[in-house]
């Protein structure tokens, strides 16, 4: 297998804000070849779950998402913090967004949203018995609906694309094939 990894020659930050960090990068391709000006986001790390309670049914959320003017089925997630593991993340995420705390947690995937302009991963989630034990505890730009559905709902909603979220979708795909839904 050739080396098909390019060498960063140089690299300058265009904006540097919490949620939107640009970078230019020179790189040099194995066969000589000089890119002068090549554009990489940089955002956090991002974790979601397919989080399903103890009486087995998955809770899904929506909420509004302004870049698509649309209120987005969704399953919970949200940014990993730096110097957060992944997993403490979606724990987190999971109880401040849903009021559910989880008895297991297990990775199931992880994906890239745009490997070729955008520089984080998603870490994707499979959370069993969960037991609704807070009030969701929302950042000040959220409002979010928390509802359940069950596994064939789910199934059912995936193969109809209600889910708005690319990286949501790939979860819930992960994770059915994961319990035998989907074969």
């Amino acid at each position: 297998m050739s080396n098909l990894k390019w060498e960063k020659l140089s690299s300058k930050y265009l904006v540097q804000e919490k949620w939107a960090t640009l970078r230019i990068d020179a790189c040099k391709m194995p066969n000589g070849t000089i890119i002068d000006d090549y554009y990489v986001l940089e955002y956090p790390d991002w974790a979601n779950a397919v989080a399903i309670t103890e009486d087995n049914q998955v809770v899904l959320i929506r909420q509004y998402r302004h870049a698509s003017g649309e209120v987005i089925l969704e399953i919970p997630g949200g940014c990993v913090d730096e110097g957060e593991a992944p997993e403490a993340a979606i724990k987190r995420e999971l109880l401040e967004e849903t009021g559910y705390q989880f008895d297991s947690i297990e990775l199931i995937s992880t994906v890239y949203a745009n490997p070729s302009t955008s520089a984080n991963k998603t870490w994707c989630y499979l959370a069993k018995g969960g037991k609704k034990v807070a009030d969701q505890h929302l950042d000040g730009g959220e409002e979010i609906e928390v509802l359940t559905v069950g596994m064939e709902e789910l199934k059912q909603l995936l193969l109809e694309n209600k889910f708005g979220q690319a990286l949501h979708t790939s979860a819930i795909f992960y994770a059915l094939v994961k319990l035998g839904v989907l074969k």
